[in-house]
């Protein structure tokens, strides 16, 4: 597909998509350090974490949800859980250079899974309303129009 002369390719032409994988580089980074953190910590410390906000909060410690986490982190399902979250901050890091760069597919990639968020998004508003759920509804609306304003662009 040969691209439209209206359409400038070149990456600095499009600051929205800057802003996002800004946006995208620190969630990546963040989620590498996530994952870092899980596996030199280990499993004690979230065990402890765990066993302090059931006694916090006066929570069962023999049953429910939080009990459930605490007897289900062991290292196995530590360095599972670890290894999803790098995953994530990989893919989430690849999307910024691709964004950065004015890439389609990363145009693609973040659009969709912006858009993946959205019901989660806005049933968290109606759930929990308050001040912080609209902003983040807010900043995913903008990131989706952001990123399919671009695949439009593209399309013409």
């Amino acid at each position: 597909m040969k691209p439209d002369a209206a359409y400038n390719p070149d990456p600095h032409a499009h600051p929205g998509l800057h802003a996002v994988a800004v946006v995208e580089a620190v969630k990546g980074t963040l989620a590498i350090l996530a994952a870092t953190g899980l596996e030199i910590l280990g499993p004690a410390p979230l065990q402890h974490a765990i066993e302090l906000l059931i006694a916090r909060f006066q929570l069962g410690p023999a049953h429910g949800a939080m009990a459930w986490l605490a007897s289900a982190i062991n290292p196995g399902s530590l360095h599972l859980a670890a290894a999803a979250v790098l995953f994530y901050g990989i893919v989430h890091l690849v999307e910024a250079w691709g964004l950065w760069r004015a890439k389609a597919w990363a145009s693609w990639l973040g659009c969709l899974t912006a858009a993946a968020y959205l019901p989660f998004d806005v049933y968290a508003l109606f759930r929990h309303r308050g001040w912080l759920s609209l902003v983040i509804v807010a900043i995913n609306l903008l990131v989706v129009w952001v990123l399919a304003r671009d695949l439009l662009k593209r399309r013409r």
